[in-house]
């Protein structure tokens, strides 16, 4: 506990030489502290990843991330900075891997088609379909459609990290921010009503299971296997409950 307290001290110490004199002393020093975060965000993130993404790429992304967050932190915000960079981190990773385009235009197109056969599906039922509705309407097995499911789920996996709002990047927050980071100082007014009240409507849209892989993954941060251990499920099972999840919300919102 006293290491806790003294570290959190130093911590601070940094900040105010930082922020109330740009000491780049004290800038390197919190680079130093929390570079560890890059390394857990990366590490996190690679477990989704096919074998041809190397984890020293997405750790070189994520450093870009870290490097942004204490650049632009705030310490009068009621936020803490391990909250506010584990974002910024995620999304650095995630803005490098959409730049390198990874994902094969096979994968792309199958990702597309099922969005599409959801959104069909979801205006004629008025609601988002279960697993069973879309297996049916693709006229496959269930278990294909969960493979297919396995598959995509690369192209999907940033999604809720997009940008929205703001005139700029810089003013803008990303939709995970807007899901479950509850304790994050949004400015609503960079962002539409219409927009805040179609994501809200839609999230509720989704089953009790999705949202709940959701807020478990992006919010309590915990990865697809312990998530597994809450549901009693397996991680595969779980990943494809977090894919069919983003694909529903895609398939609900247009500006998503």
């Amino acid at each position: 506990m006293r290491n806790l307290t003294n570290q959190t001290a130093n911590a601070d110490r940094l900040w105010e030489r930082f922020k109330t004199k740009q000491d780049q002393q004290a800038r390197q020093a919190l680079i130093e502290l929390y570079a560890p975060l890059v390394k857990y965000v990366a590490g996190r993130l690679a477990m989704h990843m096919p074998s041809n993404v190397e984890l020293e790429d997405l750790e070189s992304y994520g450093a870009f991330g870290l490097l942004d967050a204490v650049d632009k932190f705030d310490p009068e915000r009621d936020v803490k900075f391990e909250t506010y960079a584990t974002t910024r981190i995620r999304g650095a990773i995630l803005d490098g891997l959409r730049a390198a385009d990874w994902v094969p235009r096979s994968t792309r197109a199958k990702a597309k088609a099922l969005e599409s056969t959801i959104r069909e599906l979801t205006n004629m039922l008025g609601r988002m379909p279960t697993d069973d509705e879309v297996a049916a309407a693709l006229e496959m097995p269930k278990e294909r459609y969960y493979q297919i499911l396995d598959e995509v789920r690369g192209t999907v996996l940033y999604s809720l990290d997009d940008l929205v709002g703001g005139e700029s990047p810089d003013e803008a927050v990303r939709i995970s921010e807007l899901v479950v980071h509850d304790d994050l100082p949004i400015d609503h007014n960079l962002i539409q009503a219409e927009s805040l009240a179609e994501l809200t409507a839609a999230i509720e849209q989704l089953s009790d299971r999705e949202r709940l892989v959701l807020s478990l993954y992006y919010k309590d941060d915990l990865t697809l296997k312990e998530i597994g251990h809450v549901l009693g499920v397996t991680e595969s099972r779980v990943s494809q409950i977090h894919t069919k999840a983003i694909l529903n919300l895609r398939a609900k919102l247009k500006w998503f």
